[in-house]
């Protein structure tokens, strides 16, 4: 199972206002670096807990589908899925109809269920789905608890920034974080 970004989001859910004022910074010269920041703290939270924050487009790849017809998706919440394609043994995509499916986007993982199982004849990767995924367009979706994590981040990550290049961040998660993301992670037994 392996997993493409195909379009990135095209907002943040904080805005750079939201972190100059969160870290009471009036002038602009720190913009740059905090739009990066900003940046590498939802990054580093979609990582930790799985969720995409704003819309984004990625591509799943699998070698067969489940024996019981269940694709977990543990990129969420998932909106939709917008294609499915099988290739065969000459490497030919062939696009399968998306009636009769079933997804489960808000589960934790998503779960797609198939009405009848699919298997491409190539070995690997012979299995394509494309679905969007993230709470909205906009941070105006993204849960404020969420928000409110990211800020500490990137206020922690800002006080670091004569200590650490920005491409190193994140340097450390500050103290709270992880209560604040922990109902929002996914637990594995």
């Amino acid at each position: 199972m392996t997993y493409a970004l195909i379009t990135p989001p095209i907002a943040e859910p904080l805005t750079l206002a939201d972190a100059k004022a969160h870290l009471r910074l009036d002038d602009g010269n720190e913009d740059t670096l905090l739009a990066s920041l900003i940046r590498t703290a939802r990054e580093h939270l979609e990582r930790t807990t799985g969720l995409r924050l704003i819309t984004q487009t990625w591509r799943l790849y699998l070698d067969s589908t489940p024996e019981d017809g269940v694709i977990q998706i543990a990129r969420g919440p998932v909106q939709a899925i917008e294609s499915l394609m099988l290739y065969d043994a000459s490497g030919e995509a062939i696009a399968q109809p998306l009636t009769g499916h079933v997804l489960d986007g808000t589960a934790r993982p998503a779960r797609l269920m198939l009405n009848r199982r699919l298997a491409g004849t190539r070995g690997i990767n012979g299995i394509e789905i494309d679905f969007i995924a993230g709470f909205g367009e906009s941070g105006a979706e993204v849960p404020d608890t969420l928000k409110r994590a990211m800020l500490m981040h990137v206020a922690e990550m800002f006080a670091f920034r004569g200590a650490v290049a920005p491409e190193d961040q994140p340097a450390a998660s500050p103290a709270g974080y992880d209560r604040l993301i922990a109902p929002f992670l996914m637990r594995r037994l």
